[in-house]
């Protein structure tokens, strides 16, 4: 424990890794654009920058602090040099914040006003690039980046892919994949962490927004929308609803309003992704494998494994994501001329994932030779079309989705957080949904947000070994592990995004410690709240069963990854 003096307060600290986060811990925003507390310390804005007592100044990020020390946040040198980064900031950036796809979420637009900097003096002799398109999830635009680096150490530290870095020196360097290939030719997965972590538009969402506006407004077309579990638990935040709280209620509402004929539950599909998962675990057990058996429901984990980890495909799970059943499922009953009334059916999913605008697009993700998923919405993209249309997520009344894809378990609910696949297989296993084999389940091991979580539980008189994984360079170290026999499980599952989908490449941006906890705690709520826990005490899956699914749970619910 130390003690240092910052703007004239004595401010205590303990373990705090440097310098910026006592001067946050003590309530004061120090701007910065190349900082995040889980990647590591690059020190390239130095907009953190701070003063002493001696009138030195330096990078408050890269200080660690010291017992004794007397910081000034914010002085006129302080001001006059964060004003003058900004400034060369933006005199080498393209400057159409009107039409930027990230105009009023830019952190570099918002720190311009934030310090007073209204003209530039400097020219900008920077060549103009050509914007990267060739994703289905991200987009690139060169001419925005600001070599803050974020994306490089996300991608390489928080996901181990790597397909992003720095070219060349001084004023000509660039942030680009290797050969500069285009960023839908690489390994890139599609989680879109790189997005998360860009604090200007350089990285943005590939939007579809204008293609749901098309499909609302055609007459013969049934537009019928998927909601994600982990979407209802984000949307609010940005209306002023607390952190964390379900706007499930409100968003349907505002749905209807926008024009959606259909409003169904991603969560029904996810107890339908259990039933079967679950199965598909079962048989081999009694086979005797291949273990381990990996989960299938995040795309970009499957992608890993699909370019990378070629031996393991026999052992990724047959089972479609929760999208893609219910894409399938909705498809198929609308295929009924009963149902369709001579409509189009189009389904629009709203996910939580930019890598879910890649799986729509997959050549497995159809069925009779029609494409699943139409179109793929992210959470941020949801918000954004409740605000072109006028609406006030917060004054809405809620409404509950439509039947009879329109109610989920708890277990289908919790598919948002890490862990949530896991604890619902095993909800699934267990005899009944009595409060204490709930609790029992919960407390095996499964939850928290720990980047890599192995244990065991028992079943039927065999110890079945666990490793629950988010994060797709922890999920490297599992997979090196059980690939040099280190290692053995029955059953991995692996979430690309650090704590679950509740982090998807899709979310809201600017999510603190408080944000990112509400999150999961609202998900967790919402399982609270749920009356039937377990996917098999569904009544709505158990009609789906014994009705038109009756004979085509193979070719509906399951493809191939080969």
């Amino acid at each position: 424990m130390g003690f240092m003096t910052i703007d004239g307060r004595k401010v205590e600290f303990t373990d705090e890794k440097n310098v910026l986060t006592v001067i946050r811990n003590a309530g004061i925003d120090i701007p910065t654009l190349c900082y995040h507390s889980e990647l590591s310390t690059f020190g390239a804005c130095r907009l953190c920058t701070v003063e002493d007592d001696r009138g030195r100044t330096f990078a408050s990020c890269s200080e660690e602090p010291r017992d004794g020390m007397v910081i000034y946040t914010n002085s006129a040198k302080v001001r006059k040099n964060r004003k003058l980064i900004v400034e060369l900031l933006l005199a080498s950036h393209c400057r159409d914040c009107t039409t930027c796809r990230d105009s009023g979420e830019c952190k570099l637009q918002e720190l311009a006003h934030k310090l007073g900097v209204r003209d530039i003096r400097f020219e900008n002799y920077k060549e103009e690039h050509e914007i990267d398109m060739s994703s289905p999830s991200i987009v690139r635009d060169p001419n925005k980046c600001i070599l803050c680096g974020n994306c490089v150490r996300a991608c390489e530290e928080l996901q181990g892919i790597g397909v992003l870095g720095f070219v060349n020196r001084g004023t000509e360097a660039m942030v680009i994949p290797a050969f500069n290939k285009a960023i839908g030719t690489t390994e890139c997965v599609n989680c879109g962490q790189c997005r998360v972590v860009c604090p200007t538009g350089a990285i943005t969402i590939h939007s579809n927004r204008t293609d749901v506006w098309s499909a609302l407004e055609d007459k013969n077309v049934r537009v019928v929308a998927q909601i994600a579990p982990s979407v209802r638990v984000a949307v609010g935040e940005h209306f002023g609803l607390p952190k964390g709280k379900s706007a499930i209620g409100q968003i349907v509402s505002a749905l209807r309003k926008m024009g959606f004929d259909e409003v169904y539950d991603t969560n029904f599909s996810a107890d339908l992704t259990i039933m079967e998962e679950s199965a598909e675990f079962l048989q081999r057990v009694e086979k005797g494998g291949p273990f381990p058996l990996l989960t299938s429901c995040c795309p970009a984990w499957v992608k890993l494994i699909t370019d990378q980890y070629k031996e393991f495909i026999p052992n990724v799970s047959t089972c479609r994501s929760p999208q893609g059943m219910m894409s399938a499922v909705i498809k198929e009953y609308f295929r009924d001329p009963e149902n369709a009334k001579g409509k189009k059916t189009v389904v629009v999913s709203i996910m939580p994932c930019t890598a879910k605008k890649a799986e729509a697009a997959r050549p497995n993700s159809v069925t009779k030779g029609e494409r699943d998923t139409d179109i793929v919405i992210t959470t941020t993209e949801l918000i954004r079309m409740i605000k072109e249309y006028g609406l006030d997520l917060s004054k809405l009344e809620p409404e509950e989705c439509d039947m009879p894809f329109g109610f989920g378990s708890g277990g289908g609910v919790i598919f948002g957080v890490t862990g949530g696949v896991t604890e619902a297989v095993l909800r699934r296993l267990a005899p009944d949904q009595a409060q204490e084999s709930m609790q029992t389940i919960a407390q095996c091991g499964v939850r928290g947000e720990e980047g890599i979580k192995e244990f065991s539980v028992p079943y039927n008189g065999i110890d079945v070994k666990i490793c629950v994984v988010s994060g797709l360079a922890n999920a490297r170290i599992v997979m090196d592990r059980v690939k040099n026999g280190e290692a053995q499980y029955h059953l991995i599952e692996v979430m690309a995004c650090r704590r679950g989908c509740v982090m998807g490449g899709g979310q809201p941006v600017g999510a603190g410690p408080r944000t990112k906890a509400a999150r999961a705690q609202g998900i967790y709520a919402a399982d609270n709240e749920s009356m039937i826990k377990k996917c098999d005490m569904n009544p709505l899956i158990q009609n789906l069963y014994n009705g038109f699914l009756k004979g085509k749970e193979h070719e509906l619910l399951h493809n191939e990854f080969y």
